[in-house]
């Protein structure tokens, strides 16, 4: 099936969650000139100085949610990123008319041809746009060995929502190589790490509506239905993710809740045809 070689590499952080559940940050509104860390000690304590390998971590990941919220709450894209619908360079879906088909290659991102992905696949509507990423979101700049995760591809369509496919080293989520996402966990167990990284700020467990697990051609895949009223993708999230490689791999399809009155069936049709 034809590619989607005429598209530039295009988006997040998978970051494990110590807690199953409550609320962890994703985001924080931090300048990297002038970045801290500090511990406070409980009780009253007094204050005593973080070890430096402590502040070195807090501080790269302060300037990594920077960034992600950054590209949430973008500027305006150039006009050149968003001219061209899909429904212009991609091929008809075969079994599913009135859309198009997009299966990523090593022409597509950095990720694909250094090897760390593989192949992944999912049709969109034929109006929607790919639109840019970031090039420290992209993976360009860590390829091959990257230790933080990145951004593939990203589309979106002003009236029905957005897509992105988010990439995350496996050994962010379990020390096992090759793991099966079912040796990560189980579906609350996953989305307790990435949920921060579907909503682009916060996840809070009682958001999360829906679950299910299934298996395509081998493959196991958790999915995700959430309802996230302060999220910056969107009010309506639906998720699916699985592991294949030394990679876990994210499909996340958002919405307002003026776009998700007309278009919750087109996005629940789109995740639902994500492979890798």
């Amino acid at each position: 099936m034809a590619s989607s070689s005429v598209f530039s590499a295009l988006f997040h952080a998978l970051r494990p969650s110590t807690s199953s559940c409550g609320r962890s940050s994703a985001t924080h509104a931090v300048s990297a000139d002038n970045s801290t860390a500090a511990v406070v000690a409980a009780g009253g304590a007094a204050p005593r100085p973080a070890p430096l390998a402590a502040v070195v971590s807090h501080r790269r990941e302060l300037l990594l949610g920077a960034a992600l919220g950054a590209a949430f709450l973008r500027a305006p894209l150039p006009a050149e990123a968003r001219e061209v619908e899909v429904g212009a360079v991609l091929p008809p879906a075969p079994s599913n008319p009135g859309f198009v088909f997009f299966r990523a290659t090593p022409k597509d991102t950095p990720a694909l041809r250094a090897g760390n992905v593989q192949p992944y696949e999912f049709i969109l509507p034929p109006t929607w746009k790919q639109t840019r990423v970031a090039n420290i979101l992209s993976g360009n700049y860590c390829q091959p060995k990257c230790a933080e995760p990145w951004v593939e591809v990203k589309f979106e369509d002003d009236k029905q929502g957005k897509v992105q496919v988010v990439a995350s080293p496996l050994i962010r989520l379990t020390n096992k190589p090759k793991a099966t996402i079912e040796d990560i966990g189980s579906p609350e167990r996953l989305i307790a790490s990435l949920g921060p990284f579907v909503t682009g700020n916060t996840f809070d467990s009682d958001e999360l509506i829906d679950t299910s697990v299934e298996k395509i051609d081998g493959q196991t895949y958790y999915s995700y239905v959430l309802e996230t009223p302060l999220a910056l993708t969107g009010s309506h999230n639906l998720a699916k993710a699985t592991a294949k490689g030394n990679t876990v791999v994210l499909f996340v399809a958002s919405a307002s809740d003026k776009q998700w009155q007309s278009s919750e069936k087109v996005l629940k049709t789109i995740v639902d045809s994500f492979k890798v």
